[in-house]
């Protein structure tokens, strides 16, 4: 069975807070949808909106869902399983299991993941390729010596946050197998960020296949792809066989998550790349119209992403 589902993301505005969500899934099914994804930008009562609303059923969870703060105001999605400083790493575990949790309650089957990152601060020759794209220099020397620092900028950071990565996704596992939840591990749009695609290569290389596999985000692909750090069809090539599901937005410059046909993201390698997704999960943000997510999903039907049921 295809799920095709809308994401919260574009619920993050005032007339959904509270327990208005239903109204957000009322929406999302005028527009043509059958699911919902939960972002982790949703919050508690949302959450427990859309738990008790029959309009439409939840697909999958994107950890960690609900939003939470701590004492300092701190969100819990800023929490980096790949930290360090292991109280930082512990606490970011604790939030990825009460979405597990949550799931395998629900019979929700899958909750998707951010294995964290190298750095809290992003690195400094991908922030300047960012400035030198924005002015629309995408080759010639001081890019590609920009390309060359940034990725090893990364590897030096890597050899600390992977390992403890590694250690937490071996726990989020263990916990999601015992209770039948499977774990998306997502494509993500910062270079510091993890997995890269070597990485996730290797802990997938590790893991049950029926626990663990790969969630491709198109906008965050090609992001990387822009910046010339990674060639986005490659992720579909090595890891297309271990897709549960997928994140489909458009792109403008280095925007993402606009409303599929509001941007230029090439669709034709995508519509081949998903053909095993079990999950199409529009991630369109909030400041994209209404009128958008019907529009969206006919396009990505007629681009032959989507398929017709």
């Amino acid at each position: 069975m295809v799920v095709i589902a809308l994401s919260t993301m574009w619920a993050q505005q005032a007339r959904f807070t509270g327990d208005r969500m239903a109204a957000f899934a009322a929406i999302a099914r005028e527009a043509g949808f059958a699911y919902i994804e939960v972002s982790h930008s949703t919050d508690e009562a949302g959450l427990a909106a859309l738990l008790q609303q029959h309009v439409l059923p939840i697909a999958s969870l994107h950890a960690p869902t609900p939003l939470t703060r701590d004492a300092t105001g701190r969100p819990n999605s800023a929490l980096n399983l790949a930290a360090t400083d292991e109280e930082e790493r512990r606490a970011a575990i604790a939030a990825h299991r009460r979405t597990i949790a949550i799931a395998a309650e629900r019979g929700i089957r899958y909750v998707v993941v951010h294995l964290g990152s190298v750095s809290a601060n992003g690195l400094a020759g991908e922030r300047r390729l960012r400035d030198l794209y924005h002015q629309g220099i995408v080759d010639g020397d001081e890019v590609r010596a920009l390309r060359d620092q940034t990725r090893q900028e990364r590897a030096e950071l890597a050899r600390a946050a992977f390992p403890q990565a590694r250690r937490s996704l071996n726990e989020l596992a263990a916990d999601a197998a015992a209770r039948g939840v499977r774990l998306g591990l997502e494509t993500r749009v910062g270079y510091h960020e993890i997995p890269s695609l070597d990485e996730a290569l290797a802990l997938l290389a590790e893991q049950d296949p029926g626990t663990v596999g790969y969630w491709h985000d198109v906008g965050h692909a090609e992001v990387q792809h822009r910046l010339g750090l990674e060639d986005r069809e490659r992720w579909f090539a090595a890891l297309g066989q271990r897709l549960f599901g997928c994140h489909l937005h458009d792109v403008r410059g280095l925007v993402d998550h606009r409303a599929p046909g509001h941007g230029d993201v090439e669709w034709g390698y995508i519509a081949r790349g998903v053909v095993n997704a079990a999950v199409y999960t529009f991630e369109i943000d909030q400041s994209e119209p209404e009128e958008a997510l019907a529009a969206s999903l006919l396009w990505l039907r007629r681009e032959g992403v989507v398929p017709a049921s």
